[in-house]
């Protein structure tokens, strides 16, 4: 069973007046797909701030979700155009139909679900162990015992470290020899690198983006705690647009071209639902 809980570290507010905060911005105007033809545009809200699904890359929005999205604008026949706005604002700003829908890595959780839109998941996010290429010590989760851990402090990562090392002990006796918090996740990528630590506890998305930057140093161990699903978020009285979305991945991933775009981003194929993954009293 999956958990559904926000993706975000970061306390959201969906305030209304948040969508004040954004830029000046032309309404997209209109919420269905003949809407989006006539305009000859595909307007959507992103955050690039979450490597490898959407980041900014040479001053340009790439990324996962950025390359999904050019296959969606070709396959209706108009121009891209993705909007680069701090999360606060994005969801505020979709029902106010500022962009067609939001185009970024948002967690399904249930109070969200019954306010929006949510499409199929677009990604799922796990709390992977991962270990110095060379270490044969660690080959399971449970070799981590006795082992000096590390991962972001703050971060979902550092609840999941404290839940598994109580599972630990009351397995075997023994826990961690040391949890080493730091400030941002590729610093726990240095200090594995120079075995300041032993065992690196970070989101797999943040994995893959460090495996990418340094090809060969490490690999991944195994996996704790629940994974997170992300999806993307039509208005709720745009449900066309939600299905086009739900039926382009559907073709993407009968085609295989998703799982290229998945290989090229993440290293792996991921394995995201297609059913079943909203909760009780979901739009």
């Amino acid at each position: 069973m999956l958990n559904l809980s926000r993706r975000r570290f970061v306390t959201t507010t969906l305030a209304a007046g948040a969508v004040l905060a954004l830029p000046s911005l032309s309404f997209a105007e209109g919420g269905s797909l003949a809407d989006i033809k006539k305009r000859g545009k595909l307007t959507v809200g992103t955050e690039a701030a979450y490597e490898p699904f959407e980041f900014v890359e040479n001053g340009k929005v790439v990324g996962y979700g950025h390359d999904v999205l050019q296959l969606m604008a070709a396959k209706l026949g108009v121009e891209l155009e993705q909007m680069n706005l701090p999360f606060q604002g994005l969801l505020p700003g979709l029902m106010s139909r500022k962009f067609d829908f939001v185009a970024t890595s948002v967690g399904i959780t249930p109070e969200r679900a019954k306010r929006f839109a949510f499409t199929q998941p677009v990604g799922v996010v796990r709390s992977v162990l991962m270990v110095r290429v060379d270490d044969a010590s660690i080959k399971q989760d449970k070799d981590i015992a006795g082992k000096i851990i590390g991962t972001q402090m703050g971060s979902s990562s550092q609840p999941v470290a404290e839940e598994f090392e109580k599972r630990l002990k009351e397995q075997s006796g023994k826990g961690y020899a040391d949890t080493k918090l730091f400030q941002a996740y590729p610093d726990v990528s240095n200090a594995l690198a120079n075995k300041t630590v032993d065992v690196a506890l970070m989101p797999s998305n943040i994995a893959a983006v460090q495996m990418r930057k340094q090809p060969g140093a490490f690999r991944i161990a195994g996996e704790i705690g629940q994974a997170k699903l992300l999806a993307w978020v039509a208005n709720p009285k745009d449900l066309e647009i939600r299905q086009f979305i739900n039926d382009t991945f559907d073709e993407l991933r009968a085609s295989n071209q998703l799982l290229e775009l998945q290989k090229k981003w993440f290293g792996a194929a991921m394995d995201t639902p297609r059913s079943n993954y909203l909760p009780d009293g979901a739009i």
